[in-house]
């Protein structure tokens, strides 16, 4: 999914993400993601969900997908999603 464009979104909070997060990841905490749509204007666009533990990321995914985003996956907890991508 990455290879052809796709992207990372974090949503956890900042501090969060700064203590340690997937390489070229997004950071958008799960509470801002409603008003950050605008940075995803791609509805087909690969977008991989993650948090600390998976429930957040859920969250996320099923928040875009009522958005009309069509290619969403809930990637879990960040450090099992940067483990899966090596």
């Amino acid at each position: 999914m990455l290879v052809s464009g796709g992207i990372i979104i974090d949503v956890r909070s900042e501090d969060e993400f700064y203590s340690g997060h997937i390489e070229n990841s997004l950071n958008i905490p799960l509470g801002e993601l409603p008003s950050k749509l605008d940075y995803l204007k791609d509805k087909d666009q690969a977008i991989i969900t993650c948090c600390a533990s998976g429930i957040r990321s859920a969250g996320a995914q099923k928040l875009l997908s009522s958005k009309g985003y069509t290619n969403v996956v809930n990637g879990g907890g960040w450090s099992n999603l940067e483990r899966k991508l090596k």
